[in-house]
């Protein structure tokens, strides 16, 4: 290797006794009659014949400074020739070549580090129980374990898992299905299917799913105040004769949906508890779960999507779970009786909270009574059906006082908390959430079943470009647009859900009483006064400012109700109070559902973000 010729600043005897202490250098031998750059004979004086060429190894780098000075012992302590045998300082530059040098071995160790330590780095398990980290194999092809490849893993085959199985089967993906308990579920809830949802059934190809379970047809409301009532009817003049609400047993309509999907010879049904999400480099790649007879098995998949219900233990790594639970659904079944309005939901205002009755077959009602609070009465004990005789039975409309009495006698009183979770994700390379686990509103207005569908059919459409769901990192970001697509049909339902509860609980305050009476009132007028409030529950008007207008122009009728015919200050007073109430209600759930994909989703950049594209995994336009 030939010199190099560096001109170099004076030298800082101090610098260099520190040099001395802390680094030895080994030496290699001077070569004779080194020459020098002509440039730098031209820029800089000429330099002495005597030169000592010192090399020295820094990791990989070598590298020979030719030094020159007047005085060859810089450091006064060091003897002549123990300074020419360690290391000769001639001139300038030292520093900055040792700087240099200290750089670029940096640089090298950092990277040697750094490749060294993500050889070693262990793959992270996120448990449902603990976000433990363990050493795990490499993941390879996305193969389980007995050798089939999987598309897509779906955790839950409740309404939204097995509707999703069946609509990505049918797109020609390769789906697993892990689901705790494939026998018939027994809920109280996910009875009641509006309108708005049976045509996203419709459009998944799934309506044939509420034949042969004994549902019911459902054409509106029936509301009751007071010994007062008013019928609510959806507006289903533009649509075909077969599109109406339907309400069955959860569990019947649980059981079709799983029969469909698992006829498809692309999707397989098992069923087992995901302990795990499995976890490497940041990006989700399948799950762990236990089967029934207790072995332990992992499947992996490019994309897993969690559906596991509104008890989900996996929730809290793919978003910000922050679940409220304002009240508690008390459940009986009541037989041998008929609803004031046939094939109607019926809602009662009663003190302190509304209650439903809606017919679940052709000779059972299911009567849900909301308790607020999170203390329920013990059943155990008798206090329920004490409380439930004596508070809630004389408020329950007569032609099902009895039928109710009956139902409380015979003792089988079931409960569910209402849970409410706006959808907060955390999007994650490889896993997204769907349905309850995703997005819950207050179960009043039965609208959960109708937003899950309505997801279900976004993220359809948003896939079916795509051949392979492979990269991961690319599909998430293209993926963030389903969180605003989704917007208008679950935030006009969420945010009407939760409205509706608190204006329809009673409550001490003079305004809150207004309100709730100024609501009555107003659907009891007809016309777009009782068909736009409809449209809206139904899911067949999914306008978030139509809500919005409704909603404040309940407020504003209320406030004429009080100043007509003739205002009073104290009027003028609990006036201003209701607009203040109403907006006190309202926009709190507005904001949790995020203002700007509510109303303004065009300025949402993600929302024009074309898919991968790629020769393997793009069907291009024909």
């Amino acid at each position: 290797m030939s010199p190099v010729s560096i001109q170099l600043p004076p030298p800082r005897p101090q610098i260099y006794r520190s040099l001395f202490s802390s680094f030895h250098f080994s030496i290699y031998k001077t070569p004779p009659s080194p020459t020098f750059s002509p440039s730098l004979a031209t820029s800089s004086p000429p330099l002495p014949q005597l030169t000592t060429t010192t090399s020295f190894i820094t990791d990989s780098l070598t590298t020979t400074i030719i030094l020159r000075s007047k005085k060859l012992n810089p450091h006064p302590n060091i003897s002549s020739s123990h300074c020419r045998r360690y290391f000769k300082i001639m001139e300038p530059g030292f520093d900055s070549c040792v700087i240099l040098g200290t750089f670029f071995a940096s640089l090298f160790g950092f990277v040697f580090l750094y490749n060294l330590r993500k050889k070693i780095k262990n793959k992270k398990i996120i448990n449902g129980n603990s976000a433990a980290t363990l050493k795990t194999e490499n993941y390879n092809a996305r193969l389980h374990e007995n050798g089939s490849a999987d598309d897509v893993i779906i955790v839950g085959a409740g309404v939204a898992g097995a509707a999703l199985a069946y609509t990505l089967g049918k797109d020609g993906r390769r789906v697993r299905v892990v689901e705790r308990d494939l026998t018939e579920p027994d809920r109280i809830v996910g009875e009641l299917l509006q309108p708005g949802g049976y045509l996203k059934l419709v459009e998944l190809g799934l309506e044939d799913c509420v034949n042969e379970i004994d549902a019911q047809r459902i054409l509106g409301y029936a509301l009751f105040k007071d010994g007062k009532n008013t019928r609510l009817s959806y507006p289903l003049e533009k649509f075909h004769a077969d599109v109406s609400g339907r309400s069955f047993h959860n569990g019947r309509f649980i059981q079709r949906m799983r029969e469909k999907a698992a006829t498809l010879p692309n999707v397989k049904l098992e069923q087992g508890a995901v302990t795990s999400l499995l976890e490497e480099n940041g990006t989700i790649k399948g799950v762990q779960y236990k089967t029934k007879d207790g072995q332990e098995l992992r499947a992996y998949a490019p994309l897993t999507i969690v559906c596991d219900g509104c008890f989900s233990n996996l929730r809290r790594f793919l978003c910000n779970s922050k679940v409220d639970v304002p009240s508690c659904f008390v459940g009986l079944v009541l037989e041998n009786c008929q609803l004031p309005f046939a094939n109607h939901g019926h809602v009662v205002l009663a003190d302190p909270s509304p209650i439903l009755f809606y017919p679940i077959s052709s000779t059972e009602i299911r009567c849900l009574v909301d308790v607020p609070g999170q203390k329920l009465p013990s059943i155990a004990n008798g206090e329920m059906a004490k409380y439930l005789k004596n508070v809630v039975a004389p408020q329950v409309p007569p032609v099902l006082h009895d039928a109710f009495i009956s139902a409380i006698d015979n003792g089988n009183i079931r409960t569910m908390p209402n849970r409410s979770m706006p959808a907060d994700p955390l999007p994650t390379p490889g896993a997204i959430l769907m349905g309850d686990a995703f997005n819950m509103r207050h179960p009043l207005t039965g609208g959960g079943m109708t937003v899950a569908l309505s997801d279900i059919v976004v993220l359809r459409d948003l896939l079916k470009p795509l051949r392979d769901l492979n990269d991961a990192a690319s599909l998430t970001k293209y993926l963030e647009s389903f969180y605003t697509l989704r917007k208008p049909v679950a935030s006009t339902i969420n945010t009407l859900a939760g409205a509706l509860y608190k204006v329809f609980s009673a409550s001490p305050d003079q305004a809150r009483k207004e309100m709730r009476q100024a609501c009555f009132d107003y659907l009891s007028l007809g016309g777009i006064f009782s068909s736009g409030p409809v449209a809206l529950l139904s899911g067949l008007n999914p306008r978030p400012l139509s809500l919005v207008m409704h909603f404040f122009a309940v407020a504003i009728y209320g406030v004429g109700r009080l100043l007509l015919p003739f205002p009073s200050p104290k009027a003028f007073w609990i006036g201003g109070r209701l607009i203040s109430s109403a907006a006190g209600i309202i926009f709190p759930i507005i904001k949790a559902e995020g203002v700007r994909q509510m109303f303004f989703p065009a300025t949402i950049p993600a929302i024009y973000r074309p898919p991968p594209i790629n020769d393997a995994s793009y069907d291009k336009p024909k």
